[in-house]
């Protein structure tokens, strides 16, 4: 078993970088929650691309290696692939609301509950021991996988698509059309 070394920035770790992510999405929920008009708009889109991106690398490369790896890795995955299933379902459904819409807060309080949830969970149970497991040479190799991932990832939340498999036989071909979907969007914006 490999001892991590604190000399590895956050960014160049797979967990540092998952962690301050996950610390991003708290201040995006925040955000999105405090503020009104185009700042909440903005905001709520800046969340939903960090959720779609970051789940996508984490499903296809932190969760395989964590059920490949730990102990008792099965059971973990599986409760955290059930976590973001509920949770890519719920922020579908918030994306189909205006966030003027009078239930967006409710829904959006919802889910942030079941994400932070799930981001305790994954820390506690799944990235300190991926932590203790690999080497600091190992954990910065998946930091770049898990940035790869997350640069070709769909930008949208799709419930059903939460495996390695389902992302990288849909995965591209979803990330093109929500690609195109972010840009479309962004040039009928008023400006």
């Amino acid at each position: 078993m490999n001892r991590p070394s604190a000399k590895a920035p956050a960014t160049d770790d797979v967990v540092g970088l998952l962690i301050r992510q996950h610390s991003q999405i708290r201040d995006l929920f925040l955000r999105v929650a405090c503020s009104q008009g185009q700042e909440r708009k903005e905001a709520f889109r800046r969340l939903v691309t960090l959720m779609a991106v970051h789940e996508t690398a984490e499903e296809e490369i932190v969760h395989p290696l964590a059920r490949r790896s730990l102990h008792g890795g099965e059971g973990i995955v599986d409760d955290r692939l059930k976590e973001e299933h509920t949770a890519k379902a719920i922020l579908a459904e918030l994306e189909s609301l205006d966030t003027d819409d009078p239930r967006f807060l409710g829904v959006l309080n919802q889910l942030r509950g079941d994400v932070l949830t799930h981001a305790r969970a994954e820390e506690r149970y799944e990235f300190v021991r991926l932590r203790a497991e690999f080497g600091d040479a190992q954990r910065k190799g998946l930091a770049a996988a898990v940035r790869a991932a997350e640069a070709v990832a769909p930008t949208h939340p799709h419930p059903g698509v939460e495996t390695a498999t389902k992302n990288l036989l849909v995965g591209p071909a979803l990330a093109v059309a929500d690609r195109v979907r972010d840009l479309i969007r962004d040039a009928m914006r008023p400006r």
